[in-house]
């Protein structure tokens, strides 16, 4: 059972992190990766406090070629969690199609890159595919539409995959956290000053932050996403999709049996009203 090794991508903090150190926990062999390995003293910190070790590794999602140096260097891949991701807000007029990129690059390209330098190693294991996306990848939300749309495109990707692995042995899932407490919040940027420079946007803007501020009050805790995680890595037969919270699997099941849509439009059009 310790020789079970799996790969982690974006542990310097929040959900990678909580999962880096559950996973060690449970007796995995734990590459930790993330872009700048500087970051790594609160994982080490994590870990040690919890009395496991994990190897950390940098890994840029966004450059093939560092994914295909991380890969090349193991002898044995079971599972692959990708969780490296960055937030975003702004809307299409705003903001240039460069910025759009950008998004995707990080929350879709990356998962791409990672996950098929990784198939290789998981077909010679039978192993597994974790793929972090977020209720943002089944409902899409104003001032979101980059973030969505990479989180929608990772969802349709791996839905889509997920029979073809399976032909070869390599199980796929998604996990779908609502509101997280993590610095992904915070990594976002949104100010007063944001606001105040979203011309006709403002009133909406505003209206958008202060009911997502108060969503985020009540976050989920980042370890209990992780034991979602793990337990998908550990399961015999793990489920394509997992929410990790009531409020997350009564946010996206309004989106799930909403046939025309309607449902989803009247809910968050209160959000900027």
């Amino acid at each position: 059972m310790s020789t079970r090794t799996v790969l982690i991508t974006g542990t310097s903090s929040g959900i990678g992190l909580a999962t880096a150190v559950a996973a060690a926990q449970s007796g995995w062999h734990v590459v930790a990766t993330m872009r700048d390995t500087a970051k790594a003293g609160a994982l080490l910190a994590a870990a040690k406090e919890a009395g496991v070790e994990v190897a950390v590794q940098a890994l840029d999602v966004t450059d093939p070629r560092s994914v295909e140096a991380c890969m090349d260097g193991l002898d044995r891949l079971d599972a692959l969690v990708n969780n490296a991701g960055a937030g975003h807000l702004g809307t299409l007029e705003q903001e240039s199609v460069e910025d759009v990129r950008a998004v995707m690059e990080v929350n879709f390209f990356g998962v791409l890159h990672a996950t098929k330098a990784a198939l290789p190693l998981l077909r010679a294991s039978k192993g597994r595919v974790v793929t972090v996306t977020s209720v943002g990848g089944v409902v899409g939300q104003p001032f979101n539409e980059a973030h969505c749309a990479a989180k929608f495109a990772a969802e349709g990707f791996m839905e889509s995959l997920a029979p073809v692995a399976a032909t070869a042995g390599v199980s796929v899932s998604v996990v779908e956290p609502g509101a997280v407490a993590s610095e992904f919040v915070s990594n976002v940027g949104v100010d007063d000053a944001m606001v105040d420079q979203a011309g006709p946007y403002a009133p909406a803007l505003a209206a958008y932050v202060k009911r997502t501020s108060g969503a985020f009050a009540g976050a989920q805790a980042p370890r209990e996403v992780a034991a979602q995680i793990v337990e998908l890595l550990e399961t015999e037969r793990p489920a394509f999709r997992v929410l990790t919270s009531d409020t997350a699997r009564a946010f996206a099941g309004a989106k799930l049996k909403d046939l025309d849509g309607s449902a989803v439009q009247s809910l968050t059009s209160t959000w900027i009203s």
